[in-house]
């Protein structure tokens, strides 16, 4: 079986990559099973490079704040900014102390420098302002929307006054509440004001599209794309929080199903303007259903992976990341009857291969799943490698020293 596996193994590099998949898709999802590891993030971003200069990719979208990400990309395109400052503000869940998604920042300013805004490249978070324990108001999507339409149409078809926005918003703490991600009776999610809000962005997202020739013709199509990303989010984060205030035993599903919806809706905006790499979790890019353990109950859920893929058919291909051993966090070598056991026997420090060969090689039933002894890393389930078109396998996963150390 490793000979036959061996065979056909390609370096990890983006023209095997290319080589692998019927055609160059417009959502090429590089998937990880675990955040933070520096290696990884590294080879993410030699990806990108020669999918940018060979393979005329102009975007790459990253699990961080939607919203906090237009900072990054106003750097890498216009030099909005310094450095330092935009990716500790712009990339949200701590990932701007990463010194490899701040090497992905600088290359891309580097990149853009002088060249014409065609052929510019473009950053997109493509998560909403989550984090884990709590979700943020909805009030930084909901007031850029209305002052974006209020400077281009007026305040006359706009269905509240600012004023009026900011009494129904109230104190940022009532939807920031941490215990509410628990109790959803802490949740101002189903108050009359939630309710009466999600009206009012609803009404401002249908003037989005009313009025687009008149935001495109005003402020160009960046302006109308911009608008579209605060209607968005606005009712995204409407419709989480008021998920949160479910008492129902379907809460936690709906949460995390309302933020795979996200996730996909932005992907998709943002492969309007072109071919996009994006970068998450495997859990959130895999075709089929996703899962996990919360709480102690076992949740499924549509990621955002198996959504894009219904709208997007053959312009959708994944890439799932499966590890060897990742010593630092306890992740020694997998058993030999496991996937990445198998994997593992190869010589290779770093290899892609054709997930759906391997499937047939590896027959059936597959190796058992492996089991991980640190929650953070997600093994990968043999039986789910028809969920993406190629698997890129570490072998070793070293810890990488911060930048200057």
């Amino acid at each position: 079986m490793t000979t036959d596996i061996g065979k056909a193994v390609r370096p990890a590099d983006a023209g095997a990559l290319v080589g692998l998949l019927p055609r160059l898709p417009r959502v090429l999802a590089l998937g990880e099973p675990t955040h933070g590891e520096e290696h990884l993030l590294e080879l993410r971003n030699g990806l990108f490079r020669r999918l940018v200069e060979e393979y005329g990719y102009r975007t790459i979208a990253l699990e961080t704040d939607c919203l906090a990400g237009l900072a990054v990309d106003a750097h890498v395109t216009d030099g909005t900014g310094v450095l330092d400052e935009v990716v500790e503000r712009g990339l949200s869940h701590g990932w701007g102390a990463s010194a490899a998604n701040r090497e992905l920042v600088r290359w891309m300013r580097a990149h853009n420098e002088g060249r014409p805004a065609a052929e510019r490249v473009r950053f997109a978070g493509f998560d909403g302002p989550l984090e884990i324990t709590a979700a943020q108001s909805p009030r930084a999507a909901l007031t850029a929307l209305h002052a974006l339409l209020a400077d281009r149409i007026g305040t006359g078809p706009l269905p509240r006054a600012a004023a009026e926005l900011d009494r129904l918003l109230g104190d940022d703490g009532r939807w920031t509440e941490p215990a509410a991600m628990r109790d959803p009776s802490r949740s101002a999610g189903r108050s009359p004001e939630a309710l009466e809000l999600r009206v009012v962005a609803d009404e401002l997202s249908e003037l989005v599209e009313e009025r687009a020739p008149l935001l495109a013709a005003g402020g160009g199509p960046g302006e109308l794309e911009r608008a579209r990303l605060y209607a968005r989010t606005a009712l995204g984060l409407l419709r989480y929080h008021h998920a949160m205030a479910d008492a129902s035993p379907a809460r936690m599903e709906r949460i995390v199903a309302v933020r795979a919806r996200m996730m996909a809706a932005n992907l998709a905006a943002a492969a309007e303007r072109g071919p996009v790499l994006a970068h998450a979790h495997n859990a959130h890019l895999q075709r089929g259903p996703s899962g996990m353990v919360m709480g102690g109950a076992p949740l499924t859920w549509w990621s955002a992976g198996a959504l894009l893929d219904g709208v997007l058919g053959e312009e959708y291909a994944c890439v799932a990341t499966a590890l060897g051993t990742l010593p630092h966090q306890g992740v020694d070598a997998p058993p030999p009857d496991t996937l990445e056991g198998v994997l593992y026997a190869l010589p290779d420090a770093a290899g892609l291969v054709d997930a759906r060969a391997l499937a047939a090689v590896l027959g059936d039933p597959p190796p058992a799943p492996r089991t991980s002894p640190w929650f953070g890393y997600a093994p990968l389930d043999p039986a789910r490698l028809d969920a993406c078109e190629a698997l890129l396998f570490v072998r070793d996963c070293p810890r990488t020293p911060p930048a200057g150390a």
